[in-house]
């Protein structure tokens, strides 16, 4: 057995920011064509349960029962897409005008964030996350008055989540996709499905996790 070897040249990985969002709005049959989700600052993943519950026997600790784990975060950005709105319980009612307090639709989440080490910088790859069956809950939004010192208003959108169906494992809401691991020439053909291509058929389509595993066979 070789010696353990630490911090090599080209191994001292790291991850870092977040891109290329993109919103799917849940339709009556489905995701509906993805749309673009500019000025996105961060996606906190914030997964709950998994948390082991003692039992105990015979004076001793006898085993230990896991809870599910269910999969949670929130979304910060600049600007939201107008398909959001529904997202966030909002309707338009009149051109240009929206009221609040409506019934939210469910949404998938595709975003990246970047894999970078010592030798290539954050341009080594990337992770591609597909996020499932999200619903947003109502968040705060601050106004502030413009002075000396001007920023733009940050939205936020906690979101929780319902897993979708995986052959040969348990159900999940969250799928990731390392560039680094896997074909370059099929992760290509996937983005062509996730993000749109040339003509009118190739839509931005959101695939589930086994069609993503087929797509990368």
């Amino acid at each position: 057995m070789p010696k353990l070897v630490w911090d090599e040249t080209g191994k001292r990985f790291y991850e870092t920011g977040v891109d290329h969002g993109v919103l799917y709005v849940m339709g009556t049959n489905g995701y509906e064509e993805g749309v673009v989700w500019n000025g996105l600052t961060a996606v906190n993943e914030s997964p709950e349960g998994g948390e082991p519950t003692a039992l105990w026997a015979d004076n001793i600790k006898y085993l230990n029962l896991m809870s599910a784990e269910e999969f949670k975060g929130s979304i910060e950005a600049y600007t939201y897409p107008d398909e959001f709105m529904e997202c966030d319980g909002s309707a338009e009612i009149a051109t240009g005008v929206t009221i609040g307090q409506q019934t939210r639709k469910q949404f998938g989440l595709a975003y990246r964030t970047r894999i970078g080490n010592d030798v290539d910088g954050s341009d080594h790859g990337y992770k591609l996350h597909l996020v499932y069956n999200c619903f947003a809950s109502p968040t705060e939004k601050g106004y502030e008055t413009i002075n000396d010192s001007p920023d733009a208003i940050t939205f936020s959108w906690d979101f929780d989540t319902t897993p979708v169906n995986v052959k040969d494992h348990k159900p999940t809401a969250h799928l990731i996709i390392d560039s680094t691991k896997v074909d370059s020439t099929k992760l290509t053909a996937l983005e062509t499905q996730l993000f749109g291509g040339e003509g009118e058929t190739a839509k931005a389509t959101l695939l589930l996790p086994d069609a993503v595993v087929d797509a990368l066979k």
